[in-house]
């Protein structure tokens, strides 16, 4: 069996991980075991702060939509078990936008869920 050298394979590896970490501070920019220790942990990171936006920006539409109900005389959950009753179905981040945006159409979906609420 003829013999295989992995030198190419390696350099290409270890190159790529040290262009991952090119912005990196100290070793952890120029030492392959370093950047590879960075690049592992950082890419952890990312990958739960992906996870972690979702959770963020639907706590912000939600916290959004119960500033804009309260001075309609309403609080967030009546709001929305009233959309849910009137069977209106906008999600929060559209809610969120027309609240800031549409103030006017927003205070009708208010009205519809109270009616619906107090059917």
């Amino acid at each position: 069996m003829a013999r295989v050298k992995g030198a190419m394979m390696t350099r290409k590896r270890r190159k790529k991980i040290l262009g991952l970490a090119s912005g990196y501070w100290g070793a952890k920019s120029k030492h392959y075991k370093m950047a590879n220790q960075a690049m592992m942990k950082s890419l952890t990171y990312a990958y739960v702060g992906r996870k972690r936006k979702k959770r963020d920006f639907r706590q912000l539409w939600i916290t959004r939509i119960s500033a804009a109900v309260k001075p309609l005389g309403m609080n967030y959950s009546r709001f929305m078990h009233g959309l849910k009753v009137a069977n209106i179905d906008i999600n929060r981040k559209m809610l969120s936008e027309m609240a800031i945006n549409d103030s006017a159409a927003f205070a009708a979906l208010v009205e519809k869920a109270k009616s619906a609420v107090s059917q």
